[in-house]
């Protein structure tokens, strides 16, 4: 979604956007999009490395220079490593300046992913080839201010190539709305607390500490209801079968992004235990949006994010976390105030409108480009 923000934001500022990306997902409605062919074998939509990737990457790059040859950009704007591998070699054909896009560390990711051990072989090639990244970007934006300190300290990119640029909430779009049609369709009382979470399942998700709070607030009979909308969802809706927790979950498999904000604003308060330290957490941005008290783990990301408008539990701790959901629930004065201070932050603070200014500024920085 930040990509589809981002250039959204940037052809409502008069600036011309072509996308190429892979042969899957589905075309946004006036973002000119390139694709590769169709690869019917792969269809993975989940977050994470794969080994289909490599040959992918090739037909992407070869689909890149061609709309590059017609297209004639002033800039490359490449998102996430493999993106901005890529666009090292269309820099070097095209002689134009490369902006990365990154989301945080490629290495840190693969290891949340289970992918590579940490000092293996492949741990030091992947990291060997983060470091060319990095360094042969002209700029760097990153989607947190904790993944620009860790260029800057841990892989020596000077502090004039790099900039915090959070991800960014449509205000428009996102806002709260009546909840009680989501909630009749889905079949929770209106007089029952429900709280919502909104993204991939997945265990540095937090998803499975998230059951494990959920078993625990049922073991102390506290009635809240969950609503996780996400995927892949099947092998965690057996797993809240197994625990015993499958009536207090409604699982809804994956949301329209046009219809999520009606879906969001079905909760009493949001919650979001993703443990991963390399990524940032972009779901918190919709939940402020929405004006949902939200409760997570307390991290820098999301501090960062969410300020004082947020709910801390101690890092990890599923306990901890059951024990905030359940505080913040029955306290609906302390929700009412969050709430509040929530949506204001989204639109003070956190707006696409405000961060497509910061990206253009960027722009401005590395080619002069003519006034749109």
């Amino acid at each position: 979604m930040r990509i589809y923000e981002e250039a959204r934001v940037l052809v409502t500022q008069g600036h011309e956007v072509r996308i190429v990306t892979y042969h899957i997902g589905r075309d946004m409605p006036g973002i000119p999009t390139d694709r590769i062919p169709a690869i019917p074998w792969y269809k993975k939509l989940t977050a994470g490395p794969s080994w289909h990737k490599p040959y992918l990457d090739i037909l992407l790059f070869f689909r890149a220079l061609k709309t590059a040859r017609t297209y004639r950009p002033h800039l490359i704007h490449a998102h996430l490593h493999e993106g901005a591998f890529i666009g090292l070699f269309l820099k070097m054909f095209l002689r134009i300046p490369l902006l990365f896009d990154c989301q945080g560390s490629l290495t840190a990711e693969i290891m949340d992913h289970g992918f590579i051990r940490k000092g293996s072989l492949l741990h030091r090639l992947f990291s060997m080839l983060e470091r060319l990244i990095n360094g042969r970007a002209d700029f760097i934006i990153t989607s947190s201010g904790a993944a620009a300190d860790d260029l800057r300290g841990n892989w020596g990119i000077p502090p004039e190539k790099v900039l915090g640029l959070m991800d960014g909430v449509n205000t428009d779009e996102f806002r709260p709305v009546p909840r009680d049609e989501t909630r009749k369709t889905l079949n929770i009382p209106h007089d029952r607390p429900l709280t919502v979470y909104l993204g991939l399942l997945n265990s540095y998700q937090g998803t499975d500490l998230l059951l494990e709070a959920i078993h625990l607030l049922k073991m102390r009979d506290c009635p809240l209801h969950f609503l996780v909308m996400g995927f892949p969802e099947d092998a965690y809706r057996q797993k809240a079968v197994e625990m015993g927790i499958a009536d207090r979950i409604t699982f809804t498999g994956r949301i329209d992004y046009g219809e999520a904000s009606r879906w969001l604003s079905a909760g009493d308060l949001a919650v979001s235990p993703k443990i991963s330290l390399a990524e940032a957490n972009g779901k918190l941005f919709n939940y402020l949006a929405c004006g949902l008290p939200t409760v997570v783990f307390d991290t820098p990301i999301n501090r960062e994010i969410l300020g004082d408008a947020g709910v801390y539990a101690r890092y990890g701790d599923a306990t901890d976390l059951s024990v905030q959901l359940e505080n913040l629930a029955e306290d609906a004065a302390r929700r009412a105030a969050l709430a509040a201070a929530s949506r204001r932050k989204a639109v003070e603070e956190h707006s696409w409108q405000a961060r497509g200014g910061q990206l253009v500024e960027v722009y401005q920085k590395m080619i002069p480009l003519p006034p749109p």
